[in-house]
């Protein structure tokens, strides 16, 4: 309980310290969005940790009424971040991808085949993580 107030103390002056920093600075406005959702993720987590702290008995009255172990929400957690985090490195990947691909479609028209197939191998990362996730929740 302790160890909960103190963390949440801290995570309030490092977003308060850290949003300070990254805006009074000459940033560009890709680094003050990042600084206004970081500062949202760390309210959100605020709120999060101060209502547990409040009502604690919440997430026991939860737990006792589904029956479901931990391990259960944790294979939720782990089959949404391998769709998630592979969405974002697919996407990441065919944006880098298909910005060379124009270019160099633009010069030479007929390499437009072969510009394809590495389009299609970073949308594939995104189908290994959907897989990934069947599997996980097929053992749940």
């Amino acid at each position: 309980m302790v160890m909960t107030g103190i963390a949440l103390i801290l995570m309030v002056v490092i977003s308060w310290i850290f949003s300070f920093l990254l805006t009074t600075k000459k940033t560009n406005n890709l680094v003050k969005v990042m600084s206004v959702g970081l500062n949202l993720v760390f309210m959100g987590l605020m709120v999060f940790w101060g209502l547990s702290l409040v009502f604690p008995g919440i997430a026991s009255a939860a737990e006792a009424v589904s029956g479901d172990s931990s391990g259960t929400g944790f294979g939720y957690l782990a089959a949404g971040l391998a769709v998630g985090l592979a969405s974002i490195g697919a996407g990441i990947g065919v944006g880098i991808a298909g910005a060379s691909a124009i270019g160099a479609i633009s010069e030479k028209p007929e390499i437009l085949g072969r510009t394809l197939i590495f389009i299609g191998l970073a949308e594939g990362v995104a189908i290994y993580g959907l897989i990934i996730a069947i599997m996980i929740l097929g053992r749940l």
